[in-house]
């Protein structure tokens, strides 16, 4: 079986088409998952979900998601200063004044988690859990730093085991690691990448009763387009620097 896992697309509709379109080109993807954070920081919310929607792809709920579908206060992300977190709140309150209710209502329904069992649930074999943030929340950041007895208890406390594959998204840099057998896969993002790179990023996961294989891969798209329509909306024009610098020009209170 051949997986493909995208994650924090932001409602940047250029960056999610040209992700699709590179997984349609290969003929030996079996599904598509999406692991949160469809929305904030670029104008096409609504134009996001219906295209994952009409493509029938399933996921679970980032913290944008929930907290929009919730009306929650603010958007559960994480700032480095005052300013930061200033544009986070421009962000959430853009984002909440133009969903439909239509799109809110898909995201109130998506849920916290999603386990996959490649070879049926019929026999052993490993499993696939999907979460954005960590086991207890979708605001909690799992970074490359983080050290092994953090992701031990995160498996112990998803119920994972020896070759079972956990994968997440949230913090916008791709990583993998394996830890007591069970493999640790930051997916990426689609948008507002902050590795220095602008392109898309998801994963492809390929798993056989052998091994779990993974390859990050990158896709270019219109960025100056989607610059373009940040800057012709009310979102704030820093958005758009930090699309095109691979989020080394400013690092805002995204995820």
């Amino acid at each position: 079986m051949r997986y493909a896992f995208l994650s924090d697309v932001h409602a940047n509709l250029p960056a999610l088409r040209a992700v699709l379109s590179n997984i349609d080109k290969r003929a030996d993807v079996d599904a598509i998952y999406h692991l949160g954070d469809l929305t904030g920081y670029a104008p096409w919310p609504n134009e996001t979900v219906a295209l994952l929607r009409e493509r029938g792809i399933p996921g679970i709920a980032g913290n944008y998601d929930s907290t929009v579908a919730t009306d929650y206060k603010h958007c559960g992300c994480r700032a480095e200063n005052a300013h930061e977190e200033e544009l986070s709140h421009v962000s959430y309150e853009w984002t909440q004044s133009h969903v439909t209710p239509e799109t809110k209502r898909y995201l109130a329904s998506l849920p916290f988690r999603i386990d996959i069992r490649p070879f049926g649930g019929h026999v052993s074999g490993p499993t696939l859990i999907l979460v954005h943030g960590n086991q207890t929340l979708n605001t909690v950041y799992v970074t490359e730093d983080r050290p092994d007895s953090f992701l031990e208890k995160m498996a112990k406390d998803l119920g994972a085991s020896s070759e079972d594959v956990i994968c997440f998204g949230h913090t916008h840099k791709p990583w993998q690691r394996v830890v007591d057998g069970i493999q640790f896969i930051n997916t990426g993002s689609v948008s507002r990448p902050k590795d220095g790179d602008w392109r898309a990023c998801y994963v492809l996961l390929s798993i056989d009763a052998a091994s779990a294989r993974i390859e990050f891969v990158r896709v270019p798209y219109d960025v100056e387009e989607v610059a373009r329509a940040i800057r012709e909306s009310d979102l704030p024009d820093e958005f758009a620097d930090v699309l095109k610098s691979g989020g080394v020009a400013a690092v805002t209170a995204e995820r």
